[in-house]
């Protein structure tokens, strides 16, 4: 089974979030996924910078899903 990594940039302001964005990489189990996952955020959140975080109150969420296996896989 593989898992993979999806975010969405929201704000409190605005009261709405992105579409999501999808992980280029499939993990292998669900904790590398969100070790990743709050890795990938914070560097996220670093590169917006603290001016746009504080005025637009900005925020990441982030999920891991199951990738269904295909025929292939097995």
């Amino acid at each position: 089974m593989k898992f993979g990594l999806a975010f969405l940039l929201c704000s409190y302001i605005a009261q709405s979030c992105l579409p999501p964005k999808v992980y280029d990489f499939e993990f292998d189990n669900e904790y590398d996924c969100m070790v990743a996952g709050y890795s990938e955020s914070l560097k996220q959140i670093e590169h917006i910078g603290r001016l746009d975080v504080n005025e637009h109150r900005m925020y990441i969420k982030f999920g891991c899903f199951e990738i269904p296996s295909t025929e292939e896989d097995i």
